[in-house]
Parts: structure tokens; sequence; C-alpha cells
């Protein structure tokens, strides 16, 4: 348990202070333990190192803001501690595909990066911490759509991109496929990311012919490659819909609803199923 704990306020710490300056020693100093150990916890715990976790999670922040579109990209940077819009511009871009500027013109959707959320229910011992992403604002579309389909998507042979030609490949599948799932949802319909390959419309419709025409609008892309280093790698996405009619289920219940949805689906052998 001690490491979940220093996990849990390391994650705490550095939502609370994505406006301030963050070090890794401050991390550490918060967590009571060593530089060292906090960053090798965190790369076996998130497969990611620190800084990367702080940088995705101020980028999926500052295009919260920019979406709003009500403060200016310069003010925004500097906020979330860029040091100018340049080097602003360039992170942003990396993640995004997009520029800043450009950014609200060709996605709705922002939560790139949820908050990690640990969860206390599935620690395996040693240096395993059980963990999630935030899904509270889905929860909270679900009850008020109670009723209406959700659509549960994941990405086709992602892993063996990763350990076979490297995560920066992986990560630019993950941002195509949400940029198709993106596109496909209209604008009151919200797009969440559950999991590293794992995404949701809630689509607002309890009609069953209308929800599989969103899912068709992104599986009709389904073969076509994204480029990387030289290389056509093709990109293929499942979909799994489920209907949730219950206004009184718990918080804890939703993510394991959305998963086995999607591993259903895997298991079914299907590129679209709905389970209703």
């Amino acid at each position: 348990m001690k490491n979940f704990w220093i996990f849990v306020t390391a994650l705490n710490f550095i939502e609370d202070n994505l406006t301030s300056p963050i070090t890794q020693e401050n991390i550490a100093d918060a967590c009571f333990c060593s530089l060292s150990s906090i960053q090798k916890l965190w790369r076996y715990c998130t497969h990611t190192s620190l800084k990367e976790y702080i940088s995705k999670r101020r980028l999926t922040k500052c295009a919260e803001e920019i979406a709003k579109g009500d403060r200016s990209i310069t003010d925004i940077a500097l906020e979330y501690q860029y040091n100018s819009p340049e080097v602003f511009t360039r992170a942003f871009t990396k993640l995004w595909g997009v520029s800043p500027s450009k950014f609200k013109s060709q996605w709705k959707f922002t939560g790139i990066f949820p908050r990690i959320v640990p969860d206390e229910n599935n620690i395996m011992g040693g240096n395993y911490m059980g963990k999630k992403v935030d899904i509270s604002q889905l929860y909270d579309e679900l009850r008020s759509k109670a009723g209406t389909y959700v659509l549960c998507f994941d990405i086709v042979g992602l892993m063996p991109v990763n350990d076979n030609i490297g995560r920066q490949a992986g990560d630019k599948m993950i941002l195509e496929a949400l940029k198709r799932i993106d596109n496909a949802a209209d604008d009151t319909m919200p797009v969440f990311r559950i999991g590293g390959d794992e995404f949701v419309i809630v689509t607002g419709y309890e009609d069953k012919e209308r929800a599989e025409e969103v899912a068709n609008k992104v599986i009709k892309f389904n073969g076509n490659a994204i480029e990387h280093d030289g290389k056509q790698i093709p990109l293929s996405l499942r979909v799994g819909a489920t209907k949730y009619s219950s206004k009184a289920f718990r918080y804890a219940d939703l993510y394991k609803l959305l998963q086995d949805t999607i591993y259903t689906t895997r298991d079914e052998g299907k590129t679209v199923f709905f389970a209703d």
C-alpha cells in the first residue's frame, strides 16, 4: 500500500499544480521519497515519464481552454507554464497534429489525455497500481441520456505497433482514430477517451439504425493508413454498442459496462456489434 499512496500523492500533486512550475524533485518531496524511486514507480505504473505525463495533461487542459474561445492563446500558454507562444505551439502541434490557432475549427474533442484515477480495488502488489481514467463527465452525460446508445471503440492491433515500431507510431494511430471518431460525432455527441486505445461516443439516439449510421461513419475508413517514418501503417477500429436504460447505475459500474462492451465485440470477432 505504500507504493499506492505514493502514486496517489504524485497524481494529486501534479493535477493541483498544472498551472504552476513543477519539478520532479517537487513531486518526490511531496511523496516523501527519492527522485529515482518516484521516477521508477511512475514509469512502471503509467508506461510514460513524469515529464511526458505533465506535458500531455497540460496540453489537454489547454485544448479545453482554446475550445471555450474566451481567452487568447498566449494567455493560455503562459498560464500552463510555457515560456513563449512559439514553444507552446510546437508542443501543442506535436500532440494534436494542428496548431493552437487552427484547433477550434478542426476539433470538437479535447480530452486526448484524461486524468488518471487510481483504482484501489485493482492492486496486485509490488509496483503494479490499478488505474483508470476520470470518466465523471461521461457518467453525467449518460445519466442525462439514459436509454440511448453508447458506441465503444477500440483500435485493432495497436499493441504490436507499439512493441515493434514504437510508441510514436502508436500515438499517431490514436490521434487519427480520435479524429475519425470526432468527425463522425455531431455537436450534440460528446466523445471521451476511456483507456489507452478505447473511446466512447454518447450518441443520444434511442434508435438503433441512427446509432449504426454514426458507427459506420468511423468504420468506413478502416484500412486507411497513417504514415510514420516512411512506413504506411493501416488503421482499423472495432465498435461495440450498448444501451444503458437506467439512471440509477453506480459510477463504479460504468467503467465495467464500457469495457465489457469492447471485450464482447472483440470476442465475437465483429467489427460492429450491438449488444441489444
